[in-house]
Parts: structure tokens; sequence; C-alpha cells
């Protein structure tokens, strides 16, 4: 197998307090979650001080893990304004820390990750990380949602791109997909 045959995506969730983040191996159209984790920013009062962790603690995440690419959530429209403005300065700066360590970047609405991980785009959280255990193979911890919101970014990601390894692969619906994915079967 040579490496080229390997490519990592990096999924982020931005948040003010709490950004998450997942590491997903691709290699064989098969994925393999690498890492997730979250970075919090609760203990800091300033926006800017919130703001530089998510620039620095992203880099070091890219250093670490040398994704090829970046996915992320894109903002979506709250009542709140204010909590909107913040939440797309976070995502800004996390679409900077990527863009400088020279990962490319694609964002997705949450309407859109939710369609692409359950086939449902008004899925709850809940439902969202109980197919990703599926995906994955594994118990995804319910305290890190933040983290599995990343983790589905990346996921969905995947799912769209035709040019990763195994990735876009266009399937009509739930049983075309589990014809073309038999070992995926609940």
């Amino acid at each position: 197998m040579t490496e080229k045959n390997k490519y990592r995506l990096l999924g982020v969730d931005p948040g003010t307090n709490v950004l998450g983040y997942a590491i997903v191996e691709v290699e064989n159209r098969q994925m393999t979650l690498v890492a997730l984790g979250v970075i919090t920013m609760q203990h800091l009062e300033e926006q800017q001080h919130k703001l530089k962790k998510i620039f620095e603690d992203l880099q070091a995440i890219i250093r670490g893990y040398a994704p090829n690419e970046m996915a992320i959530e894109a903002p979506f429209y709250a009542k709140n304004v204010q909590s909107m403005l913040k939440l797309g300065r976070a995502q800004g700066v996390a679409i900077a820390a990527a863009i400088t360590m020279g990962v490319e970047i694609t964002e997705y609405s949450p309407k859109k990750i939710k369609q692409s991980v359950t086939g449902n785009g008004n899925a709850a959280k809940e439902q969202v990380a109980a197919m990703l255990e599926t995906i994955f193979k594994t118990k995804l911890d319910e305290k890190y949602l933040d983290a599995t919101d990343a983790l589905a970014t990346a996921v969905c990601h995947f799912y769209q791109s035709k040019s990763l390894p195994g990735g876009g692969k266009k399937v009509k619906d739930w049983a075309a997909y589990l014809k073309e994915n038999p070992k995926k079967k609940l």
C-alpha cells in the first residue's frame, strides 16, 4: 500500500466555548477513526483569548495528524444574533488556522451533514452519534457531542467528495448503500 492511498480528513464543529474535532483516515475506501476530541475555552473570559486558543490548538492538531483536508460545519441562523456572530468568528479562525498550514477547506451546512450521515437532515445529535457508532464500530462518549458532530462533518466530506480515495460514491437509497457495503448491516 502506497502512502498516496492513505488520506486524512480533519472534521471541525466550531464553537466559542467548546470546539469539536475529529481525524479520520481513509484507505482502500474504508474510514478509520484516528482521533476525537474537544478544545475547551469556558475558562477563558475574553473573546480574543478564545479565538487565539482555537487558532493555536487547531494548528497543533494539524501538525500532529497532518490532514490533507478539513471539513467544517457552517454556522446556522439562530435567534440570537450575537451567538451567531461569535460562532462565525470561531469558524473563521479555524479556517484561517488550516489555510495557513496549507490544508484545503470545505464547508457543510448542519442539515447536509445530518443528511449525509443518517439520511435525515433533521436528525437529532443522538441519532447522528448512533449512526457514527455503527459506521466506526465503536462506542462514542455522549459527553463529547461536539466531537461527534466534528466526526459527522468528516464523514459527510468523505461521502460528498469525489477527489478522496473511495469517497463521493453516490447511492440512490439505503438499500443500495447496504448492498455496496455488506459489512455495515446492523
